[in-house]
């Protein structure tokens, strides 16, 4: 067993969970930075010519909130940057709760008809939890927050 107090989880060896998690933390943020920056730039993304001005339309026509544009700006804002944010492991929690808020947001668009293919739900549900593990469980201690955190008891 490792030095630390950290016990090996079943058929797993020990420490594996923290680099998993960190491997997920990393992906999860690239991959949410991949939808934030076309946004930001003002290019296509995937089937989506103009990927801003379509979530600005979902913002105003479906979730009918005021200020659409600016909150189209703060979604590729948490988009882009909180993922860059979160693949390094700064301000993770708040970061991933504000992602998660996101996805519910998403989640309740697509929701009256829980479509399975063809941008279904299945993918922001599965980032919901993703983002409410990290809300949760932090940056970890391979992260900017863990080495902030050591900084700081020194």
């Amino acid at each position: 067993m490792a030095a630390s107090s950290e016990r090996a989880p079943a058929g797993g060896r020990p420490g594996s969970a923290p680099r998993a998690a960190t491997l997920l933390r990393v992906v999860f943020g690239l991959i949410m930075f991949s939808h934030g920056l076309p946004k930001l730039m003002g290019t296509s993304h995937g089937s989506m010519a103009d990927p801003m001005a379509a979530s600005v339309k979902l913002i105003d026509s479906v979730l009918h909130l005021p200020a659409a544009p600016l909150l189209g700006l703060l979604v590729a804002l948490l988009e882009g940057v909180g993922g860059l944010m979160l693949a390094a492991g700064l301000l993770t929690r708040p970061v991933a709760l504000l992602m998660a808020l996101q996805m519910v947001a998403i989640s309740y668009i697509l929701g009256p008809t829980w479509p399975w293919i063809d941008r279904g739900i299945e993918y922001p549900v599965l980032m919901l939890f993703t983002a409410l593990f990290f809300a949760a469980q932090g940056g970890g201690m391979w992260s900017l927050d863990g080495k902030l955190m050591l900084m700081r008891r020194r």
